[in-house]
């Protein structure tokens, strides 16, 4: 093979025929991927329980930050692209994750559920933490287990041990929420740490694995699937990891350990830089030293930007309601640019390949909504309503998570042989089909799922292999869309638009995020002390909300597939 088809200079030092420089961004981003998703296994239920948000609440909080943890990597990979370069941006933001997890560990001794009954109050709250705690009420004398019933009543086990009759009415008591307002405070800030650090990092070291390879390198793609291994093991590790400690030990030690991860991914980062041959400097390291207004140079200019970024990351997981009405219309807004660019800038095939990478953007829309319930209310699902018993271990619902990597490390292979066994038979579906069935994929695994809920009737517990099903079916479908996506984005969107094109792609993953959240606060039950009072009335409200989304989905993924030829057209033989 010649130097100008595989342009590999002679004197670079590889690892396993790869750029020594791949080693260290594989184990900082697998560090990275290990504490994002180590502090996401944790957080849905740490919100409902810890803190008592309501299930509603909670669901919307999280919807926001996934969404701005999106959306801030258009600014963080500006400002590299621009003045910091990749590796100033990723040493800045590892430094904000690490003091973000951090602050996750400090957790105070959490919210408390008041009851006032008689004039007297008592605490309602849970002994342990997941879906296997125990519902007590501690009086000033002692604690009792109790049991709910309908309608908020509920049967106290030992009444004699808090002063109380065995059985009390939900008319006959109220209940307040008391916070503790230093450690709600802390939790805002360590998200919003968390956000702008995965803005800064997540876009910026995927830039540093590419700069490793010349144009024309072969090893290009094999490279970036190592580095998407990486990803996924970090995922695995941590989903399991994270999510045992954080249940059975402690939030603290859970969110400790998501932390502890990603300092060892700075350290990795920070201690092996050579091996990257300056590929991730600045573009211009003189402009970083020149003053960008009164005292403050460029690079100083980046970090209070990323300053700012924390400061109204932090209002927004205050207030996150008011999300929806900025994401809408930049949404609206970016969409009208991208079609006047695409009438007014270009001409010809490159229009029509615009207009297709347009369709691309949007049609993720759907299949992240539904996908990213993942981590909200599919996961309080598992918590509340399902029989997690594996081999006499009632499993933590946050373990789950991991079979989404653990489906990605065994079917990925298959698939991508699947794929060029097509290909040679002339029978490879056109990445419009592909996406179709991406979607449809989503909304099959909720239909799954609610066949699950009504074969155990209407107050049992789901069996646990409907949520192997439906991790195992929306991994699929992630396999259809994930891969496929950027890839079409990169090859249809001209030169000159495909910066613009990425960062619009990144602002819809975005708004589908916080799309999440509102469909899983439609799946919201009440809850007292942390606990689900009425199972039957969640179990309805699950089948409802699950049903409706998974027919819109299948809905919209035969739309797709019926104006697919035409988006293969607009494709302008790009597929």
């Amino acid at each position: 093979m010649t130097a100008e088809t595989n342009p590999i200079p002679e004197s670079e030092k590889t690892i396993l025929g790869h750029p020594r420089g791949l080693v260290v961004l594989f184990f900082t981003e697998m560090w990275e991927r290990f504490s994002y998703y180590g502090m996401r296994a944790l957080l849905i239920i740490y919100l409902t329980q810890h803190f008592l948000f309501s299930d509603e609440r909670s669901s919307v909080l999280y919807g926001a930050y996934t969404a701005l943890v999106y959306v801030m990597t258009i600014i963080g990979g500006s400002l590299a692209d621009k003045y910091l370069g990749a590796r100033k941006a990723v040493t800045f933001g590892a430094i904000l994750l690490v003091l973000g997890h951090t602050g996750m560990a400090f957790e105070g001794s959490g919210s408390k559920e008041i009851m006032t009954y008689n004039n007297a109050e008592y605490q309602l709250t849970l002994d342990g933490r997941g879906g296997d705690a125990t519902p007590i009420i501690v009086s000033e004398d002692g604690r009792s287990p109790i049991t709910y019933g309908e309608n908020r009543s509920f049967t106290i086990e030992n009444p004699e041990a808090v002063g109380l009759p065995a059985n009390i009415s939900g008319s006959d008591y109220e209940t307040r929420i008391v916070h503790q307002p230093l450690y709600l405070n802390i939790l805002y800030l360590s998200l919003a740490l968390i956000i702008a650090g995965v803005g800064f990092l997540k876009a910026n070291i995927s830039t540093i694995v590419g700069s490793l390879y010349g144009f024309g390198d072969t090893r290009r793609d094999s490279g970036f699937t190592l580095f998407y291994m990486g990803i996924n093991l970090g995922s695995f590790l941590s989903s399991i990891t994270c999510g045992i400690i954080g249940i059975v030990w402690g939030w603290a030690y859970g969110f400790g350990l998501a932390g502890i991860g990603m300092l060892l991914g700075l350290v990795t980062f920070l201690w092996k830089q050579d091996w990257l041959q300056g590929k991730a400097d600045p573009p211009n390291p003189a402009k970083l030293k020149e003053k960008a207004f009164a005292f403050v140079n460029f690079e100083w200019m980046c970090y209070l930007i990323g300053v700012g970024i924390i400061a109204l990351s932090m209002f927004f997981v205050m207030n996150p309601d008011i999300m929806g009405g900025i994401l809408g219309p930049i949404g609206l807004l970016m969409f009208i640019y991208l079609i006047a660019y695409a009438l007014i800038k270009l001409s010809g095939d490159e229009q029509k390949r615009m207009f297709a990478a347009i369709y691309f953007i949007l049609a993720q829309i759907p299949f992240w909504a539904l996908f990213e319930q993942a981590g909200s209310s599919l996961n309080l699902f598992t918590d509340r309503l399902v029989d997690r018993e594996l081999l006499g271990w009632s499993v933590p619902a946050p373990v789950f998570q991991a079979l989404n990597a653990f489906f990605i490390f065994t079917f990925a292979p298959l698939l991508a042989w699947l794929w060029i066994w097509l290909a040679k038979k002339k029978m490879n579906p056109s990445t419009p089909v592909k996406f179709a069935m991406g979607v449809f994929l989503a909304g099959a695994g909720y239909l799954v799922l609610v066949l699950g809920m009504k074969a155990t009737g209407s107050a049992g517990m789901t069996a646990v292999i409907f949520i192997f099903l439906i991790y195992f079916i929306h991994t699929m479908g992630e396999l259809m869309v994930s891969p496929v996506g950027l890839s079409a984005v990169t090859k249809l969107a001209p030169i000159q638009a495909v910066g613009m094109s990425m960062g619009a792609w990144f602002l819809y993953s975005g708004l589908s995020n916080f799309l999440a959240g509102i469909i899983a606060r439609t799946t919201g039950a009440e809850t007292i002390g942390g606990q689900l009072t009425d199972v039957g009335a969640a179990k309805a409200t699950y089948i409802e909300v699950y049903s409706n989304v998974g027919y819109v989905a299948i809905g919209i993924a035969v739309f797709m597939l019926l104006i697919s030829p035409l988006i293969k057209k607009l494709m302008a033989g790009a597929d």
